[in-house]
């Protein structure tokens, strides 16, 4: 059991590589194809872009398949949208890349989760879902910095044949001792896509989108934050980052324990800490110790609350558990667009490099809106279902 999640773990690993190692190599990669640095971020856009379509429709149109077969399909699709960024000719094939390389991110965490939940006994089901998740935690320690140095030393390229071959690796990997698992044969489309109509699914869905956008608020100009702010210099800045990745595997081993402890308390739990934590270090940024425990914090918050996320939408979705898994990266794909967003507009507006954090903090008490929603309706639901006393019958003489 422990080999197979580990095996599940490393495609999470090559997945989070592939995605965070092009922030990285921006400027390597518009001078590979002749773009400026503003230009060549659309290929992170592109990504995100693929991410949020192919998370839903991959997951309901395989629902049928066997689970191994469709994790090894995903992990092949990941190959192939690498290699063709490591082939492209010009900006325009290499934002086609990126599209397909982003289209079976959500899919595969989706279906990693529910054979790592299938696997452990129900009171273990979070942190076998988190320690998926930890794969793509670690990438952000390890992954990128170790693909972004072979990226400047032997061309951009090399970074994404890098991720080919850890893509390669999970297929051989998933075979050898993921067990063989089958796929539901009874659903459809439809019923798959039904899962949309659920309240509680849509209600955590915006959750992530706002809640978790406030995080990506602070992540997005985290560098001025850093060098203008807090008057560190550029060099101090991948170590600032690796704290931020050091906060993500920490946040999201405890989401897993916290998922089996009290799933729904937890998630209110951390993202009332999420919204505390960046006010916080809005405040304190100009001084540097306070500005990088606070990133820790924020990360491991932030962390924290997307597993959890996870774990509602799989809670929520009823018999669509993969395609609720898969649907927590789209939307948390549109929380970095939203994050980022709003952060870009009250920089914009003169109000500086320290305002995306206090901006965020808005949107993380903003998500705390549907989450009320979620836990009246949640009530009532239980409510509900708990049968009503039935009168005692009297005897008739």
């Amino acid at each position: 059991m422990v080999v197979a999640i580990v095996a599940l773990a490393l495609g999470g690993f090559a997945i989070g590589t592939t995605e965070f190692v092009t922030m990285g190599l921006l400027p390597d990669i518009g001078d590979g194809v002749g773009v400026d640095i503003p230009t060549a971020g659309h290929v992170i856009s592109a990504y995100a872009v693929g991410v949020v379509v192919g998370a839903p429709v991959i997951a309901a149109v395989s629902a049928r398949l066997p689970r191994r077969a469709l994790l090894v399909g995903l992990m092949g699709f990941l190959l192939l949208g690498n290699a063709l960024t490591a082939l492209a000719p010009g900006y325009r094939t290499l934002l086609v890349a990126r599209f397909v390389a982003g289209l079976p991110h959500g899919a595969y965490f989706g279906v990693a989760s529910l054979v790592a939940a299938a696997l452990v006994a129900p009171r273990l089901r979070g942190r076998a879902v988190s320690s998926v998740m930890l794969g793509l935690s670690v990438a952000l320690v390890a992954g990128v910095p170790a693909a972004t140095w072979l990226g400047q030393g032997l061309g951009w390229r090399s970074a994404y044949w890098l991720v080919v071959v850890l893509a390669l690796a999970t297929m051989g990997a998933v075979l050898a001792v993921v067990p063989s698992m089958p796929g539901r044969p009874d659903a459809t489309v439809r019923g798959e896509l039904g899962a949309l109509r659920r309240p509680q699914v849509l209600l955590t869905l915006a959750v992530g989108i706002v809640g978790f956008g406030g995080m990506f608020a602070l992540y997005s100009y985290i560098a001025p934050l850093v060098t203008d702010v807090a008057d560190l210099s550029r060099g101090t800045l991948p170590v600032v980052l690796f704290v931020y990745g050091i906060g993500g595997v920490v946040g999201t081993a405890l989401a897993g324990r916290l998922g089996d402890w009290a799933l729904f308390p937890s998630l209110a739990g951390s993202l009332v800490t999420l919204m505390a934590v960046l006010a916080v270090t809005a405040l304190v940024a100009p001084w540097a110790p306070a500005l990088v425990v606070g990133v820790l914090l924020v990360s491991i918050s932030g962390s924290t609350l997307a597993i959890l996320l996870q774990l509602r939408l799989m809670e929520t979705a009823g018999e669509a558990q993969m395609l609720g898994a898969a649907l927590n990266h789209s939307a948390l794909n549109l929380a970095n667009a939203l994050g980022a967003w709003v952060g870009g507009l009250v920089i914009a507006a003169g109000l500086g490099y320290r305002a995306p954090s206090a901006v965020g903090a808005g949107l993380a008490a903003a998500g705390l809106v549907p989450l009320v929603m979620s836990a009246v309706l949640r009530r009532r639901e239980r409510r509900a279902t708990v049968p009503a006393p039935t009168a005692e019958r009297v005897p008739v003489a």
